[in-house]
């Protein structure tokens, strides 16, 4: 339950020009820790595949009818909105937004600490939070993705519920699912905040049942239910290889504890009135844990109750502690920026050259079929994708995540090769290029792929191990 502020915080709230000094602070450190993303036009293949769905939608598609993604809309019509606003040739407008996401959660967390130990816990809060949100592999990071932007959410939920504002408090948890599912684990210390009484449990129900209700009235309901919870039951069940899960798991938690290090020491300690931050870190962990694929941006989410649980132990602790972990999470931080602007950009340079020969061999009108996982190809070519199917992953069970899984056209989503042949036969593409290299979804074993080659296309080259197929002239 939240703390009752004492005396001494109470009058420190009202002390002049606190958000005056420490908002410009937390604006140049988001402005810093977000520097290396702008280093490269893309980071991964989220950003790109995230690039393709907006412009789809820009052009007059329908999201969860014309182009698809496990995901829910909320950042697809973010990245639409800013290329609505400067035109979609650079993600430089996604990447303010991002800055602006991280600014909010850093203000919220600093006012979350105020409210509970005082004006320092809040500055440390805001700094420490900040300092330590760029420490993972800098692609996970630095990417303006879905988990960057189910931050604010979350953090506004415990924000509201401190405060007992529980119609607030479910908006924001629907934000934070409507940003990507995950986003709802949010949901629990919240309820731990209620005590599970009537009333906030209504009051929650309401905040979150508008959003909801409006995004799937918004796209397409049957197709937000299928999408976004029904259909993915195959992506959040776990086949596969235990040891590659196990090494990405420890290996992504090894690059946080490193990124984390100054706030890993003063969580020994234990200090009043932490229980709700416990059960939200325990959350957060669940949700990182939802699926077993353990992509080291799924860990941004135990950030925000890492930050307060240290802080609330540097509360406890002698004032010069908390110098020393802001000053050993700015040499942390440091490094990973230093990371971030020197780490080769290997699988965007293979992208660009593939988009380079698709744009090549083909006209701006034609449609084009990237067979593999790098949906940025086509949003670096400025081709329109001949199926909404921006991925082999949704037609193979294909996932970056795992090793060993089945991979093929029976553990496709359901439904998802009829919808294929509709779309390739009703507007075939001009150019297929297949960047498969020899992965378990390559068309050798996925037979109406093969025969689709086999009768219309005629091998055009190679490009980085990938092979272009053009339409056969007819003679």
């Amino acid at each position: 339950m939240p703390l009752s502020p004492s005396p001494s915080v109470s009058a420190s709230r009202t002390r002049s020009g606190y958000w005056t000094r420490l908002l410009p602070l937390l604006a140049l450190l988001a402005c810093l820790t977000r520097l290396p993303s702008s280093a490269r036009p893309l980071w991964n293949p989220d950003e790109g595949y995230l690039a393709v769905q907006a412009r789809l939608l820009a052009d007059g598609g329908r999201l969860y009818e014309t182009v698809v993604d496990r995901k829910p809309p909320l950042v697809p019509w973010l990245y639409e909105g800013a290329f609505a606003l400067t035109g979609s040739e650079s993600l430089t407008p996604v990447r303010v937004l991002a800055v602006l996401a991280q600014l909010a959660t850093a203000a919220l967390l600093a006012s979350l600490a105020r409210r509970r130990w005082g004006d320092g816990s809040g500055r440390t809060a805001g700094v420490l939070y900040l300092l330590v949100s760029v420490g993972l592999n800098p692609e996970d990071a630095q990417a303006a993705t879905f988990e960057v932007f189910i931050l604010p959410g979350t953090a506004a939920a415990l924000w509201c519920a401190d405060r007992h504002r529980w119609g607030a408090a479910g908006a924001a948890v629907a934000c934070a699912f409507l940003a990507k599912q995950t986003g709802a684990a949010v949901l629990l210390p919240v309820l731990w905040l209620s005590g599970l009484r009537r009333g906030p449990l209504l009051w929650l129900a309401a905040g979150a049942a508008p959003p909801v209700l409006g995004a799937a009235l918004a796209t397409d309901p049957s197709g937000f239910l299928f999408w976004t919870v029904t259909g993915s039951g195959s992506y959040a069940s776990f086949s596969g290889s235990w040891t590659h899960v196990l090494a990405r798991a420890l290996g992504n938690a090894a690059i946080l504890a490193l990124g984390c290090a100054a706030l890993l020491p003063p969580l020994v300690r234990r200090a009043p009135g932490r229980a709700g931050l416990w059960v939200w870190l325990a959350a957060s962990a669940g949700a990182v844990v939802t699926g077993l694929h353990f992509f080291g941006h799924y860990y941004l989410q135990l950030l925000p109750p890492l930050t307060l649980l240290a802080t609330a132990a540097l509360h406890t602790l002698p004032r010069e502690r908390t110098a020393r972990a802001v000053l050993a999470a700015a040499c942390c931080c440091a490094l990973f920026l230093s990371w971030g602007l020197l780490a080769p950009r290997t699988g965007l340079d293979h992208a660009r050259r593939l988009a380079d020969a698709a744009a090549r061999a083909t006209g701006p009108d034609e449609r084009v079929l990237v067979w593999g996982i790098h949906p940025e190809t086509y949003w670096l070519a400025d081709r329109t994708p001949a199926t909404r199917y921006l991925t082999a992953g949704l037609l193979t069970n294909h996932s970056g995540g795992r090793s060993g899984a089945p991979v093929g056209e029976r553990q496709a989503v359901a439904g998802a090769w009829d919808v294929f042949r509709r779309e390739t036969t009703a507007r075939p593409p001009a150019l297929i290029v297949d960047d498969s290299r020899g992965a378990p979804y390559a068309p050798e074993h996925l037979p109406t792929l093969r025969r689709l080659l086999a009768a219309r296309y005629e091998e055009a080259g190679t490009v980085d191990g990938a092979v272009l197929y053009v339409r056969t002239r007819r003679r």
